[in-house]
């Protein structure tokens, strides 16, 4: 049986690691989010010499899974330690704050390029034929019309991913960072109560997740509000 007394009791020491989870949701999604878009416009030409690192790029952190992509970057790259503080990036790697935000942003990237390049390739020819017709430059068609456009299409899609990139932060636990999980983890080691504490853990989660879909629904029906028209 549940102890409802402990249940409550826990709440408040497991949302002492909600600004974690928060910051490092926020800042891999920004960070992700650019590099997604430099990605998904890379690979709107031609040049395979462009496309193929990108695609590999992609196809590696989309086929392995984020726990050994956290692994690798805070334990692997220290043993390139040397290497690291010669060229003056051993500060990014060194902290497990910074190891989990540069795993999490890349994954993200990977992610957020291949449905930001859908959104792009879904935009109809005809609006940028007509746009180069008016005499409008490609930057500016990009930025007036292809862009609006695809990023309004994206958001169903990116909703997912920010869902998803939530749920990801729990992994940075295993680096140390005493984030949602890493605080329940430290709970059930002192008092072997392991359902009462992920229950609550789980439930902090779900109304986080369900306050960001609530968020994002919003702002969809806000950009576009003829779909919920029709």
């Amino acid at each position: 049986m549940i102890d409802f007394a402990f249940f409550l009791e826990i709440i408040p020491v497991l949302l002492a690691g909600l600004p974690l989870t928060l910051l490092l949701t926020t800042a891999s999604m920004v960070i992700g989010f650019f590099l997604a878009l430099l990605l998904a416009l890379a690979q709107q030409g031609n040049r395979r010499i462009v496309i193929w690192p990108i695609r590999a790029f992609v196809a590696v952190f989309r086929g392995t899974p984020l726990l050994v992509q956290i692994f690798l970057i805070y334990y692997g790259l220290g043993q390139f330690r040397p290497s690291l503080q010669a060229i003056g990036i051993w500060w990014l790697f060194r902290e497990p704050h910074w190891c989990a935000i540069v795993a999490l942003s890349l994954n993200e990237a990977a992610y957020g390029s291949e449905i930001l390049r859908g959104a792009i390739k879904a935009v109809p020819r005809g609006l940028t034929e007509a746009a180069t017709a008016s005499g409008m430059s490609k930057l500016l068609t990009l930025r007036l019309i292809v862009l609006p456009l695809a990023l309004r299409q994206a958001i169903p899609n990116y909703t997912n991913e920010i869902i998803l990139m939530v749920k990801g932060t729990s992994l940075a636990s295993i680096i140390t960072l005493m984030e949602i999980t890493g605080i329940a983890q430290g709970l059930i080691s002192q008092t072997y109560r392991a359902v009462e504490v992920f229950v609550a853990a789980g439930a902090i989660y779900l109304a986080l997740n369900f306050a960001i879909i609530s968020a994002l629904n919003a702002l969809e029906t806000r950009l576009t509000p003829y779909r919920v028209r029709a």
